[in-house]
């Protein structure tokens, strides 16, 4: 009851707040002045005469982007409350991420495959790379903030619309069309605790005529690279040495160097390299785990450096009053840099007996004399591993459309490929070539100090990972009035898509070998074409009253059909209130990665559970540590399958004063997944799925060496909440204020893994509210960043703090077709709340290790 009453009492706290406070990239679109002419709204195939329809849309505004003071799309998403657990940006992409350089969002927290992304209302292609193994994703970060002329953001389930993985919303990316002259925009930001300095530069020119438009867009985006080393709170991997914390946790490696040494045959026998000349660092010795430990954190990325170029073409030609034809051209070049430790072996390695180098071969008095050896050791001696990923995209969309007396059509064909390439350049070696160079004496493991360069050289490699994605699709649709009825005309649009979808993901040969450890690679190769056929109907039942039904039809070459309703309505009882509605199904098919992944090795932190109640934390078996986890896809995968329903008001309290609730509900079933550490603690002790080693101490199961595992329909998930938008304008003498809030407030989240809201990055508020002031020639925007408390990951542990951060701008328009900016994200550089669940020491899928970001922008249009 205590805790009901406090979240009841803060959710009254918050929307009396919003009456003093604005959510200024939370603006709707203004409503065209051309009652006449219809148009094609976000959530709708149907052609109207207005913006508002049933289904609830949020539309940022490219003036609402600029006040945001971010860069790039996904630093946008992540601060709209709708965004949740999933969103996922550069942030922590590290060498051992399998999603170097891409960013996505996930609405409602339902996963970014959840998520649909659209531009100009069309699908664009997934990345060729999945995050973390399986997550497809369209990398938002192919689309260049100059080129952004509104984004909308679709709130509930719209598959009946747009087909599949419009689970949880669509976001839908308007590019700019309606360029005439030509604008020239330049921006420099850098970070208050180093690393991360960005600067972009855009042109955007065009002409309108009567007959044809014509806008380009060009923008160069560079960004450094942060480390973990560049903040105080993530420097070191070692937790409980940084706070003083009895329950953090160390997490520096147990793969140090010079290393290990261990019995080949019994690797739980093992001792800290102390002989020779190259000993463990003494901070490094870890006598109760008998580990030489080793801190990777300082060299890896927290954001790694990326440089953009991108370029945007938008046309239109009108062949006569009633035809006219478009392009739409757009591409991307990036590369990123992503940087890891020394590539770690965990008993991999071996040394026989009678090597020359053998460590022990003039102890002939100690147990390890004479005996085959193997180790836990770190290659820093070849460099600290360093990726980079060199990517290429492309979208042509050709198109025709026109009226055909009060029908209008649209007819188009579009083509999209990603391509990229990722090559680690440093610090990877050659696991056959290392092993050969153990074996003959010319690389000696445990003295680093004595191999040569040419040992070095030959037992490093290069690696190249190459992968594409292209989606071809046609497309059809017809949208008018059909019949006259006593309170309006009832609207029918019907049309029908054909989509032919492939994607390959290829390490190269080291990688299938299994001749390159301490990296993660995916290989996934899969095609897949469907056929849709929609039709939706817009009812006037009442004049204030529409009934809107859409149903969607397609035909998957790899998993069957599917078939998916939706029923809306929107009622305005009076000028100032309005009620909506929405119930649907929805579908998300499985991912090509999913479906055809190859066999791909992983490293996660797991708890060996079962070890760890047969002898207690000794090897540190209850501590999380890093295991090979080798998945494959599940060709027999089915769809995920989801209901959705949505009701919500909006009232104009007064000319100045507005406010909507939306409650939203989805459910969702079949989710597909994997979860290895569920594998590891119901399937532990079956060698066919995880493989031991074999140990001579009573009861232990022996150390983990591999655990086999894939992906699943493997469960359900619930969610249910509240989305709240306030906004009140007040003029005064001492110039216009634009105040508002909104908030999205989670109800209810329970999935499989019983994770509940307040659980593991789950928070059950996020809020933003701010203040745009605008007198003469100068406006400025403040806005506050809210992040609720949530559990840490072990509930023992206790919650997560909350977080608030305060974004800041000023704008001077006093020089001729100028504006001069001057701002900061999170100005008072507040430090993300601490976690104990990883090494870094805070959620980066949560909250951002970026820190004050001042920026000065100057934009000059002629």
């Amino acid at each position: 009851m205590t805790k009901f009453f406090s979240k009841k009492t803060s959710l009254a706290i918050s929307i009396s707040a919003a009456l003093f406070a604005s959510q200024s990239f939370n603006a709707v679109a203004a409503e065209t002045e051309e009652e006449v002419e219809r148009i094609q709204i976000t959530g709708s195939h149907i052609k109207r005469t207005n913006m508002e329809g049933p289904s609830p849309v949020t539309s940022l505004s490219s003036e609402d982007i600029a006040k945001s003071g971010v860069t790039d799309l996904i630093s946008l998403f992540t601060k709209l409350p709708i965004s949740g657990q999933g969103t996922f940006s550069t942030q922590a992409n590290s060498s051992d991420d399998t999603a170097n350089g891409g960013s996505s969002v996930s609405l409602r927290g339902l996963g970014a495959d959840s998520t649909l992304i659209l531009v100009n209302g069309r699908r664009v292609s997934v990345s060729p790379f999945a995050k973390g193994i399986d997550t497809a994703f369209v990398d938002i970060n192919n689309i260049p903030l100059s080129a952004i002329k509104r984004v909308d953001i679709l709130k509930d389930g719209a598959s009946a619309t747009y087909g599949s993985d419009a689970v949880a919303g669509v976001i839908n990316v308007v590019l700019r069309d309606d360029v005439d002259g030509v604008e020239l925009s330049g921006k420099f930001g850098t970070t208050a605790d180093g690393g991360g300095d960005e600067q972009s530069v855009s042109l955007v020119f065009g002409n309108q005529t009567e007959k044809s438009s014509h806008t380009f867009i060009l923008e160069y985006f560079d960004r450094e690279e942060v480390l973990y080393a560049d903040r105080s709170y993530s420097k070191t991997a070692n937790q409980a040495a940084r706070t003083g914390d009895p329950l953090a946790t160390d997490f520096r490696s147990s793969s140090g160097i010079p290393g290990t040494i261990a019995l080949a045959s019994d690797p739980s026998n093992r001792l800290i390299d102390l002989y020779g000349n190259d000993t463990c660092p003494e901070a490094d010795r870890d006598f109760a785990n008998n580990l030489c430990r080793y801190d990777y954190a300082p060299h890896m990325t927290m954001i790694p450096d990326a440089e953009r170029f991108s370029w945007n073409y938008m046309g239109k030609y009108e062949i006569n009053d009633t035809v006219r034809a478009f392009a739409e051209l757009n591409g991307q070049n990036s590369k990123s840099i992503v940087r890891g430790a020394g590539s770690p072996s965990f008993n991999e390695l071996t040394m026989p007996g009678d090597s020359i180098n053998h460590p022990f071969a003039d102890m002939p008095d100690h147990e390890f004399h004479g005996q085959d050896l193997t180790m836990r050791r770190r290659t820093v001696d070849i460099g600290n591993r360093e990726k980079r990923v060199d990517s290429d995209y492309y979208r042509a969309i050709l198109g025709l459309q026109g009226e055909i007396d009060d029908w209008s059509w649209e007819a188009a064909y579009s083509y999209i490929k990603s391509e990229s390439v990722e090559r680690g350049v440093d610090g990877f070696p050659n696991s056959r070539r290392i092993q050969e160079a153990i074996d003959s004496g010319l690389w000696n493991p445990f003295e680093p100090s004595s191999n040569s360069q040419e040992a070095l050289d030959y037992i490093e490699t290069t690696t190249t990972r190459i992968g594409k994605s292209t989606n071809k699709s046609f497309d059809i649709k017809f949208s008018g009035p059909v019949m006259e009825m006593s309170h309006g005309e009832l609207m029918l649009a019907i049309g029908a898509e054909y989509r032919e979808e492939k994607i390959s993901d290829n390490p190269d040969d080291q990688f299938l070998r299994g001749d390159v450890f301490g990296t993660e690679a995916t290989q996934a190769n899969g095609s897949r074409d469907n056929t849709a056929i929609f039709g939706e109907v817009a009812i006037p039942v009442l004049d204030t009253l529409e009934v809107q039904v859409a149903v969607r039809h397609e035909d998957y070459s790899d998993f069957g059909t599917t078939t998916d309703p939706k029923i809306s309505f929107l009622w305005t009882p009076s000028d100032d209130l309005s009620l909506r509605g929405s119930y649907g199904t929805a579908f998300r098919a499985p991912s090509l990665h999913q479906l055809g992944l190859g066999r791909t090795d992983e490293s996660p932190n797991l708890i060996d559970t079962l070890r760890c109640n047969a002898i207690g934390n000794q090897d540190r078996a209850c501590e999380p540590q890093e295991y090979t986890a080798v998945f494959e896809g599940n060709p027999d995968l089915g769809p995920e399958e989801s209901k959705s329903y949505n009701l919500g008001v909006i009232y104009n309290v007064t000319d100045d004063l507005s406010f909507s609730v939306d409650y939203y509900n989805y459910d969702i079933e079949d989710i597909i997944d994997s979860d290895t550490q569920f594998v590891m603690d119901n399937f532990g002790l079956d060698p066919a799925i995880v493989e031991r080693r074999p140990t001579s101490i009573a009861g232990d199961p022996g150390e983990v060496i591999q655990v086999n595992d894939g992906f699943q329909n493997i469960g359900d998930l619930e969610t249910s909440g509240l989305d709240i938008d306030v906004r009140y304008n007040l003029e005064t003498e001492y110039g216009q204020f634009k105040l508002g809030y909104v908030m999205n407030y989670v109800l209810k989240f329970e999935d499989y893994k019983n994770t509940e809201e307040g659980g593991f990055e789950q928070p059950e508020i996020r809020w933003t509210t701010s203040v745009d002031w605008i007198k003469d020639d100068f406006s400025a925007t403040m806005a506050i960043n809210f992040i609720d408390e949530f559990e840490q990951e072990v509930a023992d542990n206790g919650k997560v703090d909350s977080m608030t951060t305060v974004d800041a701008s000023f704008n001077y328009y006093g020089i001729e077709n100028t504006i001069l900016t001057i701002g900061a994200t999170n100005l008072f550089n507040e430090e993300p709340p601490f976690a104990y669940h990883d090494f870094m020491g805070f959620v980066v899928n949560v909250h951002s290790g970026q820190g004050r970001f001042a920026y000065a922008q100057a934009t000059y249009k002629f």
